[in-house]
């Protein structure tokens, strides 16, 4: 747990990576009419703009080395992104006799 926990540390750094992937998620959830993804894409964007926000010191006073948010926050965005990818993967299958 603890590398992905480390993993996911990269997100504070460059928190326009977590708008990427959100970007991403919403697109091909949109494209492909899947909601759980659109809905994963949104947790993401609003992710990003939420470290965003901590990064440019709006967020918090100034004591944010301290993150005990990312606790729930980043296990949410797992499953989220889980749904969404699983979702995609499965859903673009479709059925296997045609449609008449």
């Amino acid at each position: 747990m603890d590398r992905v926990l480390g993993a996911m540390a990269l997100f504070i750094e460059y928190p326009v990576l977590a708008a990427g992937i959100g970007v991403v998620l919403w697109w091909l959830g949109r494209r492909h009419r899947r909601r759980a993804p659109v809905a994963a894409g949104v947790l993401w964007l609003l992710y990003g703009a939420y470290e965003t926000g901590m990064r440019q010191r709006w967020l918090c006073s100034g004591e944010c080395n301290i993150r005990v948010d990312l606790l729930v926050v980043y296990p949410l965005l797992l499953i989220a992104l889980s749904a969404g990818v699983l979702v995609l993967l499965l859903g673009a299958k479709g059925p296997s006799t045609p449609r008449g």
